[in-house]
């Protein structure tokens, strides 16, 4: 097996607290194929000014990450927060370097009824088709899977699948350059996908 990576998992945090503590539960704890590098709720006083909340992130979870991975439910793409994480972690700084970026889709993501699918299919698993709305999937995150600087999953149990994922994107991160020229989220989006 792979190496341990440093690990980051942006989430909806009202919606998907169940998965990303079944993610780390299972992955971190259970299989220890990660270190958690993620911010729980009550970490950061949610009262404090965002640009304060970013630097904490940014300073004290961020930094020692090597691997973002995006937990997809219904309204993730929605999440000013999700936007600026995916967008902190692909940029490469001096004191923070650049992190491998993966999404996947949780079991509670569902496609809306209208709107343009994308059927992928997974180079390692023949058979593992994964349907979705790219507009139902935060934009930002998007713009990197067309550049193949990041792979979107479905998601899976078995630890010696996700761990490959994320040993790919930790390998991807230096040798595809990221896309970073979407202007950042300033508030919440709504609606049931998002435009330009």
């Amino acid at each position: 097996m792979s190496q341990r990576h440093k690990v980051f998992v942006s989430y909806h945090h009202a919606n998907d607290q169940s998965y990303r503590d079944r993610f780390e539960r299972l992955f971190a704890h259970q299989h220890d194929i990660l270190l958690s590098q993620s911010v729980r709720i009550g970490d950061i006083n949610e009262n404090l000014p965002a640009e304060r909340i970013r630097q904490i992130i940014r300073d004290e979870y961020l930094r020692e990450s090597t691997v973002t991975v995006v937990l997809i439910g219904t309204d993730t793409w929605k999440r000013k927060h999700v936007d600026w994480e995916i967008g902190a972690s692909i940029r490469d700084t001096r004191y923070n370097s650049r992190s491998g970026l993966i999404g996947i889709l949780l079991p509670s993501y569902h496609l809306p009824a209208r709107g343009l699918l994308e059927t992928l299919r997974d180079k390692q698993t023949e058979n593992n088709f994964r349907k979705y709305n790219p507009k139902t999937l935060p934009p930002r995150l998007v713009d990197n899977v067309n550049r193949g600087f990041a792979k979107i999953y479905d998601w899976s149990d078995d630890p010696c699948q996700v761990q490959r994922w994320i040993h790919q994107a930790f390998n991807r991160r230096n040798r595809i350059v990221p896309d970073n020229s979407l202007t950042g989220f300033v508030n919440n989006r709504s609606g049931t996908e998002w435009q330009r």
